[in-house]
C-alpha cells in the first residue's frame, strides 16, 4: 500500500506522530503537502474529494480511504505496519494511550493560545503565562507521571511490552516538551527515568535515527505545537 500523508508544511505539528510511524516501519508514503503546497489539501477539507471529509489535517489517504485524526490514523496503520500487538484488547489499550497523549498535546497547544487560536501569541501573552504556570506545576507531572507508571507496569521499556506506535508518540511528546520547556523538563527528569530511557532507545532505532538526521525531520519552531517562549518556562 502506498500512503499519502497530508499536513501543513513548515511545521512538525500533529502530523509528526503519523510521520514517525511511517518512517519507523519503512512504509511507502508521500508527504504530499511538502511536495505540492498547502493548497492541495483544500479539496479534501471542503468536501470536494471522495472519502470521509476531514475537519483538519493531518489526514491519510490509503487507496480510496481518507482518514483524519492522529489516534484514528495510528489505530488503522498499527496492525499493517506491525506497530501494535495483535490482540484486540492490546490494540484498544494502544488507542487509549494515544488518545491520552492527544489530550496533553491539546493542553500544550492551549498554553500558548489560551484564548483563541485565531489570535497571535503576543495578543494573549499574559494569559499564556498563567496557563503555562499551571501546565508546568500541575498538568505535566500528572500526565508524564501517568506514562512513567504505564512503562513501569509493562516491562519498563515499552508502553505495551513490545515496540509500538505509542512508544514513537511518547518519544515525540518528550522531545517536543524538552524543546518547549527545557528548564521544567530538566527539573522533572529525575522523576521520569523510564520515559527518558524510551526516548533514547527510539532515537537509536535505525530508521528513526536516519529520519532524524535527514532534512525530512523539520526542526521545532514557534509556528508549531511545541513552541519555546522563554517567558513561559521555569524550573
Amino acid at each position: 500500500m502506498h500512503y499519502e500523508l497530508y499536513y501543513w508544511s513548515g511545521i512538525q505539528g500533529r502530523g509528526e506522530f503519523v510521520r514517525l510511524a511511517l518512517e519507523d516501519a519503512g512504509a511507502d508514503y508521500t508527504d504530499v503537502v511538502r511536495e505540492q503546497g498547502d493548497a492541495v489539501m483544500e479539496p479534501f477539507l471542503s468536501g470536494q474529494q471522495d472519502g470521509a471529509r476531514p475537519f483538519a489535517p493531518p489526514f491519510l489517504k490509503a487507496g480510496r480511504l481518507v482518514l483524519a485524526q492522529v489516534s484514528a490514523i495510528l489505530h488503522y496503520l498499527g496492525p499493517t505496519l506491525e506497530l501494535v500487538p495483535e490482540a484486540e484488547s492490546r490494540r484498544l489499550q494502544a488507542l487509549q494511550l494515544q488518545l491520552t497523549i492527544a489530550d496533553l498535546v491539546a493542553e500544550v497547544h492551549d498554553t500558548h493560545h489560551p484564548i483563541a487560536s485565531s489570535l497571535y501569541y503576543q495578543d494573549q501573552q499574559a494569559e499564556a503565562q498563567l496557563r503555562a504556570a499551571d501546565l508546568r506545576a500541575q498538568r505535566l507531572p500528572k500526565f508524564l507521571g501517568y506514562f512513567e507508571q504505564v512503562l513501569a507496569q509493562a516491562d519498563g521499556r515499552h508502553a505495551l511490552r513490545q515496540h509500538s506506535y505509542v512508544d514513537l508518540s511518547l518519544f515525540q511528546l518528550m522531545s517536543g516538551l524538552q524543546y518547549m520547556f527545557p528548564r521544567r523538563m530538566a527539573a522533572l527528569a529525575p522523576e521520569l527515568p523510564l520515559l527518558h530511557g524510551l526516548q533514547e532507545r527510539v532515537a537509536q532505532r535505525p530508521r528513526i535515527a536516519a529520519y532524524l538526521a535527514s532534512e525530512r525531520r523539520l526542526p521545532f519552531n514557534t509556528n508549531g505545537i511545541f513552541r519555546h517562549y522563554p517567558e513561559l518556562d521555569a524550573a
